[in-house]
């Protein structure tokens, strides 16, 4: 069994995300721990309107950058871990405000990894109905299903594409088709071989001979 805490400081190489991704990250983590919330202030998961609040309260620590260029360390990620396990407990915003300014980074570790007990590594994470990563961990998702820029061939450059990680799969000779990571039909493996399949279906029956 995968130490909890080795496997939390995994998350550290991630790192910086913006507010969307440190949302989605500490919301998969969460969801996958099996830990159920009884009340309901703990039930909802991280949202980008929530870590704005925390750091208002002054229960997480300010981003480094403003608006949109502001970005989130690690200890952004275990100080919005140890909130919603505390509330999880029952404690008040202003008991966990106390106890995250007395906390060390080791110290938020060891509690939320005691606390959860299992925690998936970044590339075992399923994310459901919340927001898609971008960057680092986007690149990390990829790399889980063994997926790359160029298609996965070795020494094959990668075609021009927007910025953003991006799924391709072959659908014949001369063929290919791309989808980016965070379009509908791009969620599961299995929605883009759905998608592969039909568009493979519809280049041979182009290609067929027209009988007029």
């Amino acid at each position: 069994m995968n130490d909890p805490l080795l496997t939390l400081r995994e998350y550290a190489k991630l790192a910086p995300w913006n507010i969307r991704d440190l949302a989605a990250l500490s919301a998969g983590i969460l969801a996958a721990s099996g830990v159920t919330p009884i009340n309901a202030a703990a039930q909802s998961r991280p949202s980008d309107r929530t870590i704005r609040f925390y750091v208002t309260r002054h229960l997480m620590s300010a981003p480094d950058g403003r608006g949109t260029a502001a970005t989130y360390g690690y200890r952004h990620l275990l100080q919005l871990l140890a909130i919603k396990l505390r509330q999880m407990e029952g404690a008040t915003l202003t008991a966990i405000a106390r106890d995250l300014g007395e906390a060390t980074g080791d110290v938020l570790e060891k509690r939320i990894a005691s606390v959860l007990g299992h925690i998936p590594a970044p590339d075992e994470l399923r994310f459901g109905d919340s927001a898609t990563p971008r960057g680092r961990v986007a690149r990390a998702l990829a790399r889980r299903d063994n997926l790359s820029p160029n298609g996965g061939v070795p020494g094959a450059p990668a075609p021009a594409l927007e910025a953003g990680a991006w799924y391709r799969v072959g659908i014949g000779d001369g063929a290919e088709i791309a989808l980016r990571y965070d379009h509908p039909a791009a969620r599961t493996s299995l929605t883009r071989q759905r998608v592969a399949s039909a568009v493979a279906r519809a280049l041979r029956e182009a290609a067929e001979p027209s009988e007029s």
